[in-house]
């Protein structure tokens, strides 16, 4: 079982400014990624088609909830991931965070191992900062 920590640095590959420097020189600076970049974001997961929104299992493979999000710390880290429990068309859905190093991927799926649908509805409530 790989952790999602490894994986989730090549999804937000394309998202994120590498945090290299490069001195500019007039006219010729570089925007996006360069051409050997180009292949390990090629090469990485997309958040939007392969982590966002996919279903979250506890080692049982029961479904305990879907990943609705992936926090980004100010430091360019991924650090949390938000799972939705519960709720019917948005009405009554838990979201809760949870440490990117819980979450595992077995295969093609993400686990939370210990997870319940009751746990996640017992941890705070995850509210957006305003």
């Amino acid at each position: 079982m790989k952790p999602i920590m490894s994986i989730i640095p090549l999804v937000i590959a394309g998202l994120v400014v590498s945090g290299q420097t490069h001195a500019q020189v007039a006219g010729s600076s570089t925007l996006g990624v360069s051409m050997t970049e180009i292949k390990d974001v090629a090469m990485g997961w997309s958040a939007k088609k392969q982590v966002l929104g996919q279903p979250i299992y506890n080692e049982k493979k029961d479904k305990v909830g879907t990943i609705d999000d992936i926090i980004i710390a100010p430091d360019k880290a991924v650090s949390y991931v938000i799972v939705g429990a519960g709720g019917f068309a948005g009405l009554g859905k838990h979201d809760v965070a949870v440490p990117v190093n819980q979450v595992k991927e077995e295969g093609s799926k993400f686990i939370l191992q210990g997870a319940t649908k009751e746990a996640i509805k017992a941890m705070p409530k995850f509210e957006y900062a305003r």
